[in-house]
């Protein structure tokens, strides 16, 4: 099975033992606090505010225990400076047999570490596979982000400038700024 539609490719070892430390439903942020620009051309990122990251790690922890809707799972990787296992919550798009995984805040820490690693891994539950991440290009994108936002827009939709339901084309100019993988 694959992730991130072909962005990623299965990786065929486990890459160890998930520790108790894996339970940071955050990331390595030091008082960022950038917000989405889309006439920017690299993505930024959009910091959650206090009661999102409480949510996100109490979200994460019950999908962690296997409770969630089908799309929901723990998105672990090592961060980038610490090299601890850093995890938070993610929705995956399954889209004609492949999976993807998108970044509605921008360029996150979960994806400048994922970069950095070159290597994720998805749990719910018992549940766990690791992937390697293939990104992908900024001309792909329009069509994946509009299936995402449209899917998930209750949860994602104040992070797109372009409402749900909106044409394939309308996404062509934000593309740059969601990484897709």
């Amino acid at each position: 099975m694959q992730i991130c539609g072909g962005l990623c490719k299965k990786i065929a070892h486990d890459p160890g033992p998930i520790g108790p430390s894996a339970g940071v439903a955050g990331d390595e942020r030091k008082g960022q606090n950038e917000i989405m620009n889309v006439d920017q051309a690299l993505p930024v990122f959009r910091e959650p505010k206090p009661v999102e990251k409480i949510f996100n790690r109490v979200f994460g922890i019950l999908v962690g225990l296997g409770f969630r809707l089908q799309h929901n799972f723990l998105l672990q990787v090592r961060g980038r400076t610490s090299g601890r296992i850093l995890t938070t919550p993610v929705n995956v798009l399954d889209t004609d047999g492949k999976r993807y995984l998108v970044a509605p805040r921008g360029r996150t820490q979960w994806v400048r570490n994922a970069e950095a690693a070159g290597e994720i891994t998805l749990k719910k539950g018992s549940y766990r596979q690791s992937f390697r991440l293939q990104p992908i290009p900024d001309i792909e994108k329009p069509e994946l982000l509009k299936l995402y936002l449209d899917r998930f827009a209750t949860t994602v939709k104040r992070y797109f400038p372009v409402k749900a339901g909106s044409e394939v084309n309308a996404f062509r100019d934000v593309a740059p700024n969601y990484p897709v993988f």
